[in-house]
């Protein structure tokens, strides 16, 4: 690894972290940096805090699960945005490009508005089985069609609008006003509610897809001059696109079931670090990364704290950030070209 690619891994670790750090002190109670280290401290056997039961809870029980949360979500969703950018060929793909985001919706919704699953089913695994269904989907239709990368990307969209119009229509029909207004602020993304068990498990899928995904860099690399250019240089195809494609969407549907559907981190983030990095995918991936985790800690605060008491889902503020970034990228790209 070059020396430009360990400060810039080094330098996004250490944003990471101090984001985070700060972001727990950031609410109604008066939280401070130390207050925070000593908490973590104690809870890892380092000594006692000092801090007093509610204060410790606050930061323990409350803020840092949902820091940590979004550093997760945030660089879950930019690795996958950047790995099916390059495998698709595709600047405008995204982690919900193959349908994962809609299916997850729709087996919420039918977890909480029609009781699927008699009390059995939680929210999350809910989102998660229906995730999976939109991705099978994808993956039949566009395996019946030819299974190229192109078929893929309309299978997706196909699937995305068919559980789109599915969700809607079991909200129209079958939620009161209440329910509808809980459903409708999870469809939009949000961290309330994070805990540790949600923490644990996206890591987990976090850690798992980012080794299988550096273990395919070079192959990454590769697919940037096309298929069968990559075929020439010795990649198999086949195996290397559904091992890709299925390692993002598990890992998308690991995320959105914990979180609802955070649009705009995955999409505009690899353009963003790819100025930084390069092109090299041993270099981006981590990269953006890390980048997402930075990202998405700083959008939840704001999406805490800005209209407090009042909370706004955190899909809106990614969009509302997300659109007036991409368009600057566009533009610079344009001006660059």
């Amino acid at each position: 690894m070059s020396v430009r690619a360990l400060l810039l891994t080094g330098g996004g670790v250490a944003a990471v972290l101090g984001s985070i750090a700060v972001a727990v002190t950031i609410g109604p109670a008066d939280i401070s940096t130390g207050d925070v280290w000593a908490s973590v401290g104690s809870h890892l056997g380092l000594g006692e805090s000092g801090l007093a039961p509610l204060r410790d809870g606050i930061v323990w029980d409350l803020r840092m699960p949902r820091a940590l949360l979004a550093a997760v979500c945030g660089a879950g969703l930019a690795l996958c945005g950047a790995v099916l950018q390059s495998l698709l060929r595709n600047p405008l793909a995204d982690p919900f490009v193959l349908g994962v985001s809609s299916g997850a919706s729709t087996g919420a919704v039918a977890v909480v508005v029609l009781g699927v699953g008699g009390g059995a089913v939680s929210l999350p695994a809910g989102a998660f089985l229906g995730a999976l269904l939109s991705f099978a989907l994808v993956l039949v239709l566009s395996h019946s069609l030819g299974g190229s990368m192109d078929r893929v990307v309309l299978c997706g969209v196909a699937a995305m609008q068919l559980f789109s119009a599915l969700t809607s229509f079991t909200v129209l029909t079958s939620a009161d006003a209440e329910t509808t207004r809980g459903v409708l602020f999870w469809l939009l993304g949000s961290l309330t509610g994070a805990g540790w068990t949600q923490v644990l498990t996206c890591a987990l899928a976090l850690a798992a897809a980012l080794l299988v995904c550096l273990a395919h860099a070079r192959t990454l690399d590769a697919f940037a001059f096309g298929e069968e250019a990559a075929a020439g240089l010795g990649v198999r195809v086949a195996r290397t696109r559904l091992v890709l494609l299925t390692t993002t969407a598990l890992l998308t549907a690991a995320l959105v079931s914990c979180t609802g559907a955070i649009g705009f981190v995955g999409l505009v983030l690899p353009h963003v670090t790819r100025r930084l990095t390069g092109p090299g995918h041993a270099r981006l991936l981590p990269v953006t990364a890390l980048a997402g985790a930075v990202f998405l800690v700083w959008v939840d605060t704001a999406a805490r704290t800005v209209l407090d008491p009042q909370e706004v889902p955190v899909g809106v503020v990614t969009s509302l950030v997300g659109v007036p970034a991409f368009v600057a990228v566009l533009l610079r790209g344009r001006r660059t070209a």
